[in-house]
C-alpha cells in the first residue's frame, strides 16, 4: 500500500517539527491554536452535517412527490411567466429623426 502524501514523519522528525513549531508560536500559544484548530474543525463537521441532512431530505421530499405524468418537478404549481428580451436595438431618438 502506497501512502498518498508520502511517507508519514516518524519519532525524530516528529520531535524536529515541534521545536519548530514553540520557536516560531511560542509554548503559550500551542494550546490556544490547538484549541482554536480544533473547534473550527468541530464547527466545520457540524455545518457539513447540517447540509448533508438538508440535501437529504430535499432528496427525500422530491422522490416522494410525483406528478401523474411521471415527471417529478417541484415546480409545477407556479405560473408559468416569461418576458422576452428586448431585441429592438434602435433607440427613441434614432427612430424619431
Amino acid at each position: 500500500m502506497i501512502p498518498l502524501f508520502g511517507p508519514v514523519p516518524g519519532g525524530m522528525e516528529l520531535a524536529v517539527i515541534l521545536l519548530i513549531a514553540v520557536l516560531l508560536f511560542g509554548a503559550n500559544k500551542i494550546p490556544k491554536l490547538a484549541r482554536s484548530t480544533g473547534e473550527a474543525m468541530g464547527e466545520f463537521k457540524k455545518g457539513r452535517q447540517e447540509v448533508e441532512d438538508e440535501l437529504r431530505e430535499m432528496q427525500e421530499s422530491g422522490s416522494s412527490s410525483s406528478s401523474p405524468s411521471g415527471d417529478a418537478s417541484e415546480f409545477d404549481d407556479e405560473p408559468q411567466t416569461r418576458t422576452e428580451p428586448n431585441t429592438n436595438t434602435e433607440t427613441e431618438t434614432e427612430s424619431g429623426q
